[in-house]
């Protein structure tokens, strides 16, 4: 067999590319990590978690007070949401004021909760 060396360097190419491919894959994340807190679930908890602190403090709360005060709740998991800040609870509250269009501030979202 008498192979080019066009051919030799296409053959070696193809078999590099393949290799590259795998480790980068190999690299990838494939698995949900624990502590995510950006799925659809913990999205959920921390806005079950949302709403019970403006039920117990009757919806008179600042962005900043109901920040605080979720961090400092029983229920909070300071392990899985070590990323929660204040922007995260900005995101949570225009969800659910898109979800929920008749609300449009904390003392909505009591009134809401409420009846």
């Amino acid at each position: 067999m008498d192979f080019s060396v066009s051919t030799l360097m296409m053959i070696f190419f193809v078999i590099l590319l393949i290799i590259s491919i795998w480790k980068i894959y190999d690299f990838l994340p494939n698995e949900q990590l624990e502590d995510d807190d950006t799925t659809p679930e913990a999205t959920k908890d921390l806005i079950h978690l949302m709403l019970n602190v403006i039920k117990e403090n009757n919806g008179e709360l600042t962005k900043d007070e109901l920040f605080s005060k979720m961090q400092e709740h029983e229920e909070f998991d300071s392990q899985k949401f070590w990323r929660f800040n204040l922007n995260r609870l900005n995101q949570l509250l225009q969800k659910y004021y898109i979800e929920n269009p008749t609300t449009s501030n904390i003392m909505d979202i009591y009134k809401a909760i409420k009846s």
